[in-house]
């Protein structure tokens, strides 16, 4: 899977530049409402504060633990392929966009925003929301993006700054959506290759989803330390 993966992201990373002619829709206006409609709920998913505290309160206010279910849950949000594609369907209507890769979008940063809030993080805070979206592209591309200087820091640094930098909200937004993008390319790779044999290519693109949105659900665990909570 690792040798797949790293293929397919290669191959992705070189069609990203071609944003217009893979997913015209897939911009940094999608980004921003695909975040803001995982934070105030969207279709079978509620808000992502509301979630949160149901979560903790199933687990006796023990927010480690609810940390934990959060990703469980979502880990298993990005497997189910359906219900994934339906979400995905809701985020835009940008019908070039692959609806699975709407989908996790939206799931990923639901359950980003779902830590955050545990962690004691203010969702409204534009900071905040910017994180998120850092997070989003997973622990070696934040650090790649942060070495190279085209983010100013990790996403803790990012929602605990002095001041919101609007100008960075611009950049978030496009960094995301470049990865989106090389997400779309490798994808298409990925069903191409996977409708010789379209069960094993089903079985496999669950378990890298599922795996994908553990990943980014762990970085965030680490990443997004406890503040105190309101």
């Amino acid at each position: 899977m690792s040798v797949k993966r790293t293929v397919t992201g290669r191959l992705g990373r070189q069609l990203a530049p071609r944003i217009a002619e893979l997913a015209p829709g897939l911009t940094t206006s999608f980004v921003r409402e695909a975040l803001v409609r995982a934070i105030n709920g969207v279709g079978p998913l509620p808000p992502a504060a509301a979630a949160a505290e149901k979560q903790l309160a199933e687990q006796g206010g023990d927010v480690a633990k609810a940390v934990h279910e959060v990703i469980e849950n979502h880990v298993r949000y990005a497997g189910a392929s359906g219900f994934v594609t339906n979400v995905g369907g809701l985020v835009t209507a940008a019908v070039t966009i692959p609806t699975n890769i709407s989908g996790q979008a939206l799931v990923q940063c639901r359950m980003i925003a779902c830590i955050a809030h545990l962690r004691g993080y203010d969702l409204d805070d534009p900071r905040v929301r910017n994180a998120i979206l850092v997070t989003l592209l997973g622990e070696d591309k934040v650090d790649e993006l942060v070495r190279k200087r085209k983010l100013p820091a990790p996403p803790m640094a990012l929602a605990t700054a002095p001041a919101h930098d609007p100008d960075l909200d611009r950049v978030v937004s496009a960094e995301v959506a470049s990865e989106l993008i090389t997400k779309v390319a490798g994808k298409r790779i990925a069903v191409t290759v996977g409708r010789r044999v379209p069960v094993v290519g089903g079985i496999v693109g669950m378990g890298a989803d599922g795996y994908a949105t553990w990943r980014v659900g762990r970085y965030a665990d680490r990443e997004l330390l406890p503040r105190a909570r309101r």
